[in-house]
């Protein structure tokens, strides 16, 4: 910075620190700064530390961001928040997916009814009980054949996942298959049939995406969110992009996946809708365009 000309300058978290860094960088060269919060910081849900400590640390955070241009994070009830708190200009710039993993040639679907999880489960957090519900329930009525269903999850093996297995007697139907490569995952993605999000069961969590939502979008198949408390950003996005069904309860998802099932057995897979252009707005080139909006309009100001 002493012998580059630079215009604007941004710091991500998390950690924190980078934060701190940028503030005595503000102070002493006098360019625009942007801060930008993957996750919150005294505010974040899942704040680890004591009460005091949060009551000193967001003294920290005051002081720290007084200097900042702007503030950037990932979603409108987390925009609202830092504004709030800070009283600035606080902009929404979501994750995304890299575009390079959209493939635009089609992977050929598996031959049965796959439903497919990929990467960690966050026990107290997420509840993969909703779907094995519904589905012990379409399959003792009949209205699914377990012959035809497999339901996949790929990641770290999960004691709490295998009890529900054994507790809705679906130990042939779902299966664990421990942590694959991150290209094998984008592979298993692309040929399922529907994909699964687990959504966030904590109310004070509606402000959340998870990252592998925007992963499922660049996969292109069919996503079956559960979980959660309703009206929240996940599902706004899935109808936006029309890339899913957003299903809070048991019985909602019942009558999807006996919908989706339906389906498969008509045509031999589950249609995918997605609106290509809506999902683009999600990829990390239209992250770096907003971005690049924020810097242009800070400089401009300068």
């Amino acid at each position: 910075m002493e012998n580059e000309e630079i215009a604007t300058m941004i710091s991500s978290s998390p950690p924190v620190t980078t934060h701190l860094i940028a503030k005595e960088l503000k102070s002493k060269h006098r360019i625009p700064w942007i801060a930008d919060f993957r996750d919150l910081w005294t505010q974040n849900h899942n704040y680890p530390y004591s009460q005091l400590r949060k009551i000193i640390e967001k003294r920290l955070e005051l002081k720290t961001l007084s200097t900042a241009d702007a503030l950037v994070t990932v979603s409108r009830p987390w925009a609202e928040k830092l504004k709030a708190m800070h009283t600035k200009e606080a902009f929404t710039i979501t994750n995304g997916f890299d575009p390079n993993i959209m493939s635009d040639e089609r992977t050929n679907l598996t031959s049965n009814f796959t439903i497919t999880y990929t990467g960690q489960i966050y026990i107290g957090k997420q509840d993969p009980s909703k779907l094995l519900a519904a589905l012990k329930d379409l399959i003792s009525l009949g209205n699914i054949d377990s012959q035809d269903v497999e339901v996949r999850f790929y990641g770290p093996e999960n004691d709490l996942l295998r009890k529900e297995m054994e507790r809705y007697g679906l130990l042939d139907v779902v299966k664990q298959h421990g942590i694959i490569p991150r290209e094998t995952s984008f592979q298993k993605q692309r040929e399922s049939q529907v994909l699964l999000l687990l959504n966030w069961e904590d109310p004070r969590e509606r402000g959340v995406y998870t990252g592998k939502v925007f992963e499922y979008l660049a996969a292109q198949r069919p996503i079956l969110a559960t979980g959660g408390f309703g009206s929240d950003i996940v599902k706004e996005l899935l109808d936006e992009t029309n890339s899913g069904i957003y299903c809070s309860t048991v019985k909602e998802v019942e009558k999807t996946l006996e919908g989706l099932y339906l389906e498969y057995k008509l045509k031999g897979e589950v249609t995918y809708s997605g609106i290509r252009g809506r999902i683009n707005k999600y990829s990390y080139r239209e992250m770096a365009r907003k971005f690049a909006e924020i810097f242009d309009e800070l400089t401009e100001r300068r």
